[in-house]
């Protein structure tokens, strides 16, 4: 093992490590880890009420984990379509959060061991920096370090609207620990979160009306994909209404609730029991004293940094939320892992943009991986593009999943396939063939030479890739 001791001065009121990590969550413990591989004194400054992160606590798991049961309700409640007779009723609220924390305990409880462990000293505070080599603690210790990792990820945003400073209005947070639904529900935002949130509460019997600013609902993803979800969430009940002007928010828990808004010309109002921000998050930087450090923010509000996460005070990297450009907890790992790796003058590949892989757990689910066919004309390049709908697949039919398609592009020249998009039933599992492919630089050829089995959902992307080879035999 290559192990590094940096030198500083101690004394009776300064702590000196070897690393530092302000945060521990997702990218915060990754960064640790590695750095633990490669020097003795590794610290973990984490100053919020529970330790584990966003993803364990109030992101992926438990909204996944609620997302799912409503899922199962659904089903019920159409069984008849199965030939089957099955008795619904509303959810039991109280057993659903008890199984959901039961869940997440089990995760948040080996994430405490990971970062209680003795290969870490542990601070639990809050930091801000005084000079790019030194923090100072909320509990008045002062950290110096070599290197410092900023994981501090990433905080409801509150966007200028009259009245979203309501203390009574919900985030994602109180959402993913009901132990009792409303009525009624309004979801302010079209993006990630919002979606999955809003098709959640719909589907566990709450009336949802759902409000985004932009003209499409997941508007960093396919048009083609946004049309699907926004026809799947009308056709379910849910009152979605895209291109508006929010102009504010009127009520209290107790009273229920008016949002005000302009739409299609016409100022609109639509009441609730309830209303969520979901209108995005921002990185959580605020009281960090960067200046002090010398790291600068983009216009985002992210941290500025190179491809190898090194901030602009090069000992000082930072990873996850706080970094982006993209919130997912695979990409914050990576960063994370790069960031240690180069602070210690190992040579390290930063993970590739054009291999990125997205998911929106929505039904269908919204998948994609590699580059978009937006990116690719973008970047000039001359691509093939074909697709093919689920309302015509085997698998999906007799599931009744037939809300979707799937599309890949593959490079005219060569036939690698450079991009491929999945909106259907198990669309987050079903791309992950073609990003496999993409990440080792498949051509079309290569993938038709699988045995796609029949009949299953993987299968359907043989047609577009028969499409795609055919158009590039004809050229």
């Amino acid at each position: 093992m290559h192990l590094v001791q940096i030198g500083f001065m101690q004394n009776a009121s300064t702590l000196e490590f070897d690393y530092v990590v302000i945060g521990g969550g997702s990218a915060g413990y990754a960064a640790a880890r590695t750095a633990r591989e490669h020097c003795q004194r590794v610290a973990i400054i984490d100053g919020a009420p529970e330790l584990a992160g966003l993803c364990i606590l109030r992101g992926c798991m438990p909204s996944k984990t609620l997302i799912y049961t409503a899922e199962m309700q659904h089903h019920a409640r159409h069984a008849s379509t199965y030939g089957l007779n099955v008795t619904t009723g509303r959810a039991d609220m109280k057993r659903v959060r008890a199984r959901k924390r039961a869940i997440i305990e089990d995760f948040a409880d080996y994430r405490r061991q990971q970062l209680e462990s003795e290969r870490f000293t542990l601070l639990r505070a809050r930091a801000e920096f005084v000079d790019s080599h030194t923090v100072r603690l909320s509990d008045g210790r002062t950290v110096r370090s070599k290197f410092f990792l900023i994981a501090t990820g990433s905080v409801v945003a509150q966007p200028a609207v009259n009245g979203l400073d309501n203390p009574d209005i919900w985030t994602s947070d109180d959402v993913l620990d009901l132990d009792a639904l409303p009525q009624s529900v309004i979801v302010l935002g079209g993006g990630i979160v919002a979606c999955e949130l809003a098709q959640y509460l719909s589907r566990m019997d709450v009336v949802v009306t759902q409000i985004q600013r932009s003209p499409h609902v997941l508007k960093d993803f396919p048009e083609a994909a946004s049309d699907t979800v926004a026809k799947v969430f009308r056709n379910e009940g849910i009152e979605l209404f895209t291109g508006t002007k929010l102009l504010g928010i009127r009520g209290n828990a107790k009273n229920g609730f008016s949002v005000a808004f302009e739409h299609g010309g016409k100022r609109l109002a639509r009441s609730g029991e309830r209303v969520l921000n979901a209108l995005g998050r921002v990185p959580a930087t605020t009281g960090l004293g960067l200046d002090k450090a010398g790291v600068e923010l983009l216009r985002s509000g992210h941290i500025k940094c190179n491809e190898f996460q090194q901030s602009t005070c090069s000992h000082i990297y930072a990873g996850g939320d706080c970094a982006g450009p993209h919130e997912i907890v695979h990409l914050a790992i990576l960063q994370g892992e790069t960031a240690a790796r180069h602070a210690f003058g190992f040579k390290v590949t930063p993970y590739n943009e054009d291999h990125l892989v997205a998911v929106v757990f929505t039904d269908p689910q919204v998948a994609m991986a590699g580059r978009s066919a937006k990116q690719l004309k973008a970047d000039g390049i001359d691509f093939v593009t074909a697709s093919y709908p689920f309302d015509d697949h085997g698998k999906s039919i007799l599931m009744e999943a037939k809300a979707g398609y799937v599309a890949i592009h593959a490079e005219r020249n060569t036939g690698k396939v450079v991009g491929a998009e999945c909106v259907g039933k198990e669309g987050g599992e079903l791309v992950h063939a073609l990003a496999v492919a993409i990440t080792v630089g498949a051509t079309v050829k290569d993938l038709l030479k699988v045995q796609w089995y029949h009949p299953t959902l993987s299968e359907i992307w043989s047609y577009p890739l028969e499409a795609i080879e055919e158009k590039l035999s004809v050229n």
